[in-house]
């Protein structure tokens, strides 16, 4: 009896207690070269010894970190869930590391998609396949916005590998800037997903969709999702609708609207899960 009302306290005391919320993953920074520039990135990494699948996160206009953080809580939730599922995430900083800002509303970068970003991808490859614990025949990339359309430009087959080395396994791009890959007759030279909703008016959808179908004559590894009712920057949790002409964010595009939508975003968690395990 004594035994039994021990218990019976026990259990009463352990239900009035607070949930203890688990602890964000912390990041490490790694710096890397590329070319003459010293590549800060952030490592999100499981425990153990791996050797893990991993993923080359590219972020937005708006650059990796916000005021006071290093990644924003958007590549942290991607990070974090890739994390999860066993595999590492390696989010390289183009911006900061140069000493910019975020590149939104800026006509003339100083920093583009197609030179220098791709040139990051290739620096932050390099340094994963001389780690012991990245599995080297499963390294993939994934982007949003401008870094997406640095992913298109990696994945070209002009760009294919020249060492023996594997190359990246798959790619996912979310709502890149399709305009110049779809005038260039893009391909791709490993599986490829696109998501991005069909009300986004800071890409263009049907850009993309012509990409996409005129990839298919030369790729059977392509493939773009279009969620109905959704604008850009889908996937970021609770934003509301904001239109960007009125805004005076550096970190927003200068035109167009965001807007979170959960069914998409679900939907595209799911995607991306069963694109990267293939």
């Amino acid at each position: 009896m004594h035994a039994l009302l021990t218990l019976v306290v026990l259990t009463l005391l352990a239900a009035c207690l607070p949930a203890v919320a688990a602890q964000p993953a912390v990041p490490r920074q790694v710096d890397i070269t590329s070319g003459s520039a010293v590549l800060r990135t952030e490592l999100f990494k499981p425990d153990g010894d791996g050797p893990f699948p991993t993923v080359i996160a590219l972020h937005g206009c708006g650059g990796l970190g916000g005021h006071a953080e290093p990644v924003q809580t958007r590549y942290r939730d991607w990070a974090e869930q890739l994390v999860k599922e066993g595999s590492a995430v390696l989010l390289p900083d183009s911006y900061g590391s140069r000493g910019l800002g975020p590149q939104c509303r800026i006509n003339e970068r100083r920093l583009t998609a197609r030179r220098e970003r791709v040139a990051d991808i290739l620096a932050a490859r390099q340094w994963l396949v001389q780690q012991s614990w990245t599995r080297h025949d499963r390294i993939s990339l994934i982007g949003w916005g401008n870094g997406a359309s640095a992913l298109l430009w990696a994945v070209r087959p002009q760009l294919s590998p020249r060492s023996a080395d594997p190359d990246f396994r798959s790619a996912i791009a979310f709502y890149p800037d399709c305009t110049v890959s779809a005038g260039l007759g893009w391909s791709t030279r490993i599986p490829t997903l696109l998501l991005i909703g069909a009300k986004d008016d800071v890409t263009s959808p049907p850009a993309c969709r012509q990409m996409i179908d005129g990839a298919r004559g030369r790729s059977a590894l392509t493939r773009i999702v279009v969620y109905p009712g959704a604008y850009h920057d889908f996937d970021r949790a609770n934003l509301p609708l904001q239109v960007n002409a009125a805004s005076a964010d550096s970190a927003s595009p200068e035109r167009g609207h965001l807007a979170a939508d959960p069914d998409a975003r679900a939907d595209a968690q799911k995607l991306v899960t069963e694109w990267l395990a293939q």
